[in-house]
């Protein structure tokens, strides 16, 4: 079994017009979800072996503040191929995954994490499935389940195991 996390980077600021949209950071409610999510995950044991992250400001920004709440340090890689890219480029990066590793992440951009998320998410709990289907909000979690290795991962053939949003982690975690 393998264990696919997509972490959509956090809220960006727009407030700089002279900036393009690679090179936009974090907003401040950007910078205290990214952290947030990251306590959660340690809390949760989901923390990843191997990330895959956009090399957008605000997605190297989201990783770095999560990572710093994790116990463990993942092997990181920076895809050019993750910025503003759709699901399929985002399969075709995850099927050249190493069996090796059993929980990776993605780290990008919506609206193809969105669309992978929903696109290999076969099964799960009716509510949370229904909520992943309308939206995918910044600095979500969605945690996925596959029988067999990273070329088992094909769409419809997971089992969607958390969604979370930083809004509805306590203060304290």
């Amino acid at each position: 079994m393998v264990t696919l996390s997509l972490f959509r980077h956090a809220k960006s600021a727009w407030d700089n017009p002279g900036l393009g949209d690679f090179d936009r950071p974090l907003a401040p409610r950007g910078e205290k979800a990214a952290p947030c999510m990251g306590r959660y995950m340690a809390r949760e044991g989901l923390e990843p072996e191997r990330v895959l992250c956009s090399p957008a400001v605000r997605a190297r920004q989201t990783l770095e503040l999560a990572q710093t709440e994790w116990r463990g340090s993942p092997e990181i890689r920076f895809e050019e191929n993750l910025y503003h890219t759709g699901p399929g480029e985002m399969l075709r990066a995850l099927k050249a995954i190493p069996a090796c590793c059993a929980h990776a992440m993605l780290v990008g951009h919506n609206p193809g994490m969105h669309s992978l998320a929903v696109t290999l998410s076969g099964d799960g709990e009716g509510a949370v499935m229904d909520a992943l289907e309308m939206k995918f909000p910044t600095a979500a979690l969605v945690v996925i389940e596959f029988e067999g290795d990273w070329g088992s991962v094909v769409p419809g053939g997971g089992f969607l195991r958390h969604f979370v949003l930083p809004r509805e982690i306590p203060e304290d975690v």
